[in-house]
């Protein structure tokens, strides 16, 4: 099977497709760097459904996703405020939910994804 990689740099790929199987990688608010949960996670929801679209994918052929943030226990309600609109129902994939130190500390959310094509 061929492996395609998308947005490639010297130290990562933001897309790599293997087959039928899509991966994200973890996407963090860069415009919104700073702002509330709120904003960074409406961000990055949106540029994960904008890298599934680009590869022939969507949020309903999501398989798995990982969920960073920087202080679960403030901010996960508001987290999952808008993760749950953003899901389509009956479609919500399986997910794990840390606390983590990010890369910076104005980054309150990470999100990594797995989905197959469509």
């Amino acid at each position: 099977m061929t492996i395609q990689r998308f947005h490639t740099n010297e130290r990562m790929s933001q897309i790599v497709v293997h087959g039928d199987t899509v991966y994200i990688a973890g996407q963090v608010a860069w415009k919104n760097r700073g702002g509330s949960i709120t904003d960074q996670t409406t961000e990055i929801l949106n540029a994960i459904e904008t890298y599934l679209s680009e590869v022939g994918s969507d949020k309903e052929h999501m398989l798995s996703a990982s969920v960073w943030l920087s202080d679960a226990a403030s901010q996960l309600e508001e987290f999952n405020a808008i993760w749950d609109k953003w899901i389509p129902e009956g479609h919500a994939p399986v997910r794990a939910c840390v606390q983590s130190t990010l890369v910076a500390p104005d980054f309150h959310v990470e999100v990594a994804v797995v989905a197959a094509k469509k």
